[in-house]
C-alpha cells in the first residue's frame, strides 16, 4: 500500500513544475460562479479508493464539506510515492500519508506536517500461514521474510526478532516488490511484512491461504499512526482555518460511517476506481477492522499524541532509518 521514496531527489523537479500551478491548487476560491463562496481544496489519497477513505466520500456526498464552505477535490495518485511529494511541492493542499514517512521527510529537511491521525495504530503486520511453525518472531531464524524493500519494514523485523530474544541476522529478507500476495500464495517466502491486516491478509484468506498475524507493537515496535493527514508547513501556517474546516467536515463523515457503516461503504463503492475494482465483501471486513483503529476515544477525531510522535522519532533514529532524531513537535500539529 506504500512505497519508499526519495523526496530529496524529486522535489526540485516538482517545485519547478509547480511554478505555473493555478491558485485553485493552493486553496483559492473556485472560479465557478455557482460556487463563489466555496474554498477550493485538493486532497490526494495514499492509494486507490478503499474502505479507509469512506469518511471523505461521505463528507463529499452528504454536503459536510460544503457546509464548511469547502469544495474538495479528491485525487488518486498515479504512483503511491506521489502524495507526500505533491503536498511538499504545493501541488495539492492535503495528502494522506504515513507517520514514519512524515518523520523521514522532516529528516530530509522537507517542511511537511501532519495535522490529523486517521488510522491510529499499525495496519502493517508480520504474517505467516496458519499452519506455519513460526509462533513468534524469534522463530524466523533460518526463514525467509518477503517484503517490498522498504527500510521501515526491515527495522520492524529487526526490532521484533531482537525483542523476542532472537538474532535478526539469521532471518533472510527477500525483496518481492509489491507482489506480496503471490509470494505467499506460491510459498516463495515463509512470512510477509509490508502487508496490511485489512487488505493483504483478507485477500490471502479469501484465496485459500489463511494467515496468522503477529503484531509489531507486541514486540518492541512503537504504536504508530498508520495513516495521517499531511500539509505543507507554510500551508498550515498561512490558512489554518481551511484545515480546521476540513477536519470538522471529515469528523462528521466519520461519525456517519461509524453510525451507518453499510451506508458509508455503499457511498464509497460508488467511487471505486475502475482500474482497481473493489470487492464489497473484503471492503466490508476491512471497514470493520478499521473503525476501532480510527477511534480517538475521548479526544477529538484526528487528535495526535505528542508522546507517540516522540517515541516513533526515537525508534526510527535508533534503527538508522533517519539520520537525526527529528524534533517531533516540528512534525505535527493539532488544530
Amino acid at each position: 500500500m506504500k512505497k519508499w521514496f526519495y523526496l530529496i531527489l524529486c522535489l526540485p523537479l516538482l517545485l519547478l513544475s509547480g511554478c505555473g500551478a493555478s491558485k485553485n491548487n493552493q486553496g483559492s476560491t473556485t472560479a465557478d460562479s455557482s460556487n463563489k463562496k466555496l474554498q477550493k481544496v485538493s486532497i490526494m489519497l495514499d492509494w486507490y479508493p478503499n474502505a479507509v477513505h469512506s469518511l471523505l466520500y461521505v463528507a463529499q456526498e452528504k454536503g459536510y464539506f460544503k457546509e464548511q464552505g469547502l469544495d474538495v477535490d479528491i485525487k488518486m495518485p498515479a504512483d503511491t510515492n506521489d502524495p507526500l511529494k505533491m503536498v511538499a511541492a504545493n501541488q495539492v493542499d492535503i495528502a494522506i500519508s504515513y507517520q514514519p514517512e512524515v518523520l523521514i521527510a522532516r529528516d530530509e529537511h522537507i517542511p511537511v506536517q501532519s495535522f490529523g491521525a486517521l488510522v491510529r495504530h499499525p495496519l502493517n503486520t508480520l504474517m505467516v500461514p496458519t499452519n506455519s511453525s513460526i509462533r513468534s518472531p524469534k522463530d524466523l531464524a533460518g526463514k525467509t521474510v518477503g517484503y517490498p524493500s522498504i527500510p521501515l519494514d526491515e527495522a520492524i523485523i529487526n526490532t521484533m526478532v531482537k525483542n523476542d530474544g532472537g538474532n535478526p541476522n539469521k532471518t533472510k529478507m527477500v525483496d518481492v516488490g509489491w507482489d506480496l500476495i503471490p509470494a505467499m500464495a506460491t510459498k516463495k517466502t515463509d512470512a510477509l511484512i509490508g502487508g496490511y491486516i485489512n487488505h493483504e491478509k483478507l485477500l490471502l484468506d479469501k484465496e485459500g491461504h489463511p494467515m496468522r498475524t503477529l503484531s509489531p507493537t507486541k514486540y518492541g515496535v512503537p504504536d504508530y499512526y498508520e495513516l495521517v493527514l499531511v500539509a505543507s508547513e507554510n500551508g498550515l501556517k498561512e490558512k489554518p482555518e481551511v484545515f480546521k474546516k476540513f477536519m470538522k467536515a471529515i469528523t462528521e463523515g466519520q461519525n456517519y460511517v461509524q453510525a451507518h457503516p453499510d451506508k458509508g461503504l455503499s457511498i464509497l463503492m460508488n467511487h471505486e476506481d475502475k482500474s482497481s475494482p473493489l470487492d464489497k465483501g473484503v471492503e466490508t471486513k476491512s471497514l470493520q477492522i478499521l473503525l476501532p483503529l480510527m477511534d480517538s476515544k475521548d479526544k477529538p477525531f484526528g487528535y495526535q499524541d505528542p508522546a507517540t510522535w516522540e517515541n516513533v522519532s526515537k525508534w526510527l533514529y535508533d534503527n538508522k532509518v533517519i539520520k537525526t532524531q527529528v524534533k517531533s513537535t516540528d512534525a505535527f500539529k493539532n488544530l
